[in-house]
């Protein structure tokens, strides 16, 4: 096995909304500070709450969607990698920083539970695979249909309980 996995998996709130900026050649990057939750019980059975936040990065079109449609608050689903960069801070010390690359992005949340911009959260939701350069846009994954069938179609008895 010549090549590692390095795969990451979040689910949580945004604790900012998101800041994007552009590179001269007009590609987007957005940065989120992304909180996720755990809860367990202590040794005295009392629930015990703690919470990991994360530095998510997005490029590209990805990048785009993440910086327009996010807003704090919004709960989303994140899939990347991790990256761990060294640098030389204007003090001079050497600083170390983690972040995750995000490479897929699914906006979680109904109506009114901060979706992201206008509409009232009643929008599709999108999920959008991140651009790699050089190796074209891969398939997207399909989304589940979500059309209800019509109610006035059965009577009462045809009800098994």
């Amino acid at each position: 096995m010549a090549r590692g996995i390095n795969k990451v998996i979040l689910v949580g709130n945004l604790g900012n909304d998101p800041d994007t900026k552009y590179t001269q050649g007009g590609m987007a990057i957005t940065r989120i500070s992304l909180a996720t939750t755990s809860v367990r019980k202590d040794k005295d059975g009392n629930q015990q709450e703690r919470t990991e936040w994360h530095r998510v990065v997005f490029f590209g079109k990805l990048g785009e969607i993440a910086g327009e449609y996010l807003r704090k608050g919004s709960s989303v689903y994140v899939e990347g990698s991790l990256r761990y960069d060294k640098y030389t801070g204007q003090d001079g010390v050497e600083k170390y920083s983690t972040d995750i690359i995000a490479d897929e992005m699914q906006m979680l949340g109904g109506k009114g539970e901060g979706g992201g911009g206008g509409g009232g959260g009643d929008r599709p939701q999108r999920s959008a695979p991140a651009q790699r350069q050089g190796s074209g846009s891969g398939p997207s994954r399909p989304q589940p249909a979500t059309q209800q069938a019509p109610m006035d179609d059965f009577a009462d008895d045809d009800i098994p309980f």
